[in-house]
């Protein structure tokens, strides 16, 4: 099993006005609870830790885990509002943030809601996005991330949203206390240049990160593909040439196919990320970027089964 922590929110889709009116959807939504939904479609064990709300839109999150078969037990529900995340697609394809979330539910984990131990077969846990940096949750994670480092594979995702985190400085604070016990990295080129306002490359960055500790570092690129680092050197993928609907939760696509296949390959483990070799890259690389590749041709946060990635991945498709 993998024990996905952070937000669980809801996305409002706005579309463009119409007359005195702007048409708009709610789904649900965050990068973690993505992920958590990504792994169980992808055959692998997930179960969700965050804070929900038990308002409308809280039960309405709970409800979605549950039916993807994702485990909740873990779920710490309050009487905290559910943040709102209000998007906007740009002619590109690319999403537009702004949260709205003060004091809400996903935010309050504090370290009395860990539980004091994990099940056996829980073999990994991942973190990701602005629970990384908040408070009370950021602190609360951390603690449980250095607390289960070595025993268990931290896999980070840092996914900025510098409208949801604030102080970049603050971020840049809150994500070294999961960046040095991580065992895997995950980012996109965006996430680098924001983190370090255009002052690393990725490579430079993907160095930083395996200096500190990790096994494997992973640049996603977007429609060019992605980059993977790991102690035997480094490999490339192409992406996929597809129609793109739009890109939300194609980096937690990549996120969940990456650590499906870790786990599939009987290397969801820190020693044996350690030692992957170059062509166990290439492959994990592959799944991974063709799973994202599937979920920008839907439109929202729908990602793949296995089905789909495999069918990705054959010759000609």
């Amino acid at each position: 099993m993998i024990l996905v922590c952070g937000e669980a929110l809801v996305d409002l889709f706005v579309a463009a006005p119409e007359g005195g009116e702007m048409p708009a959807r709610i789904v649900a939504g965050g990068s973690p609870f993505n992920l958590a939904i990504g792994l169980a479609r992808l055959g692998v064990p997930a179960a969700f830790l965050g804070g929900v709300s038990r308002d409308r839109f809280g039960a309405f999150l709970a409800q979605r885990l549950a039916e993807e078969g994702v485990d909740g037990r873990f779920l710490v529900r309050s009487d905290r509002p559910t943040t709102i995340s209000v998007v906007t697609t740009a002619a590109d394809g690319q999403p537009r943030y702004s949260f709205h979330g003060e004091g809400a539910a996903d935010r309050w984990l504090t370290p009395a809601d860990l539980p004091a131990a994990l099940p056996a077969e829980v073999e990994a846990l991942a973190f990701g996005s602005y629970t990384m940096a908040v408070e009370p949750v950021g602190s609360a994670l951390a603690a449980l991330a250095a607390r289960e480092a070595g025993r268990r594979v931290i896999s980070v995702d840092p996914n900025l949203r510098p409208m949801a985190v604030g102080d970049m400085t603050r971020w840049a604070e809150a994500a070294e206390r999961f960046y040095r016990v991580a065992t895997i990295v995950k980012a996109s080129e965006e996430d680098v240049r924001i983190a370090w306002g255009g002052g690393l490359s990725p490579g430079e960055a993907a160095a930083y990160w395996l200096e500190r500790g990790a096994g494997l570092v992973v640049i996603t690129e977007g429609a060019r593909g992605a980059t993977g680092f790991c102690r035997a050197g480094q490999v490339s993928v192409a992406g996929h040439a597809v129609a793109v609907a739009d890109t939300v939760a194609a980096g937690d696509s990549f996120h969940a196919a990456l650590l499906a296949r870790l786990a599939g390959s009987g290397r969801l483990n820190p020693a044996a990320i350690a030692a992957l070799d170059r062509p166990a890259l290439a492959e994990l690389l592959a799944y991974a970027a063709a799973a994202a590749a599937v979920t920008v041709t839907r439109r929202g946060a729908d990602l793949p089964w296995d089905d789909d990635v495999r069918a990705a991945l054959r010759p000609g498709a």
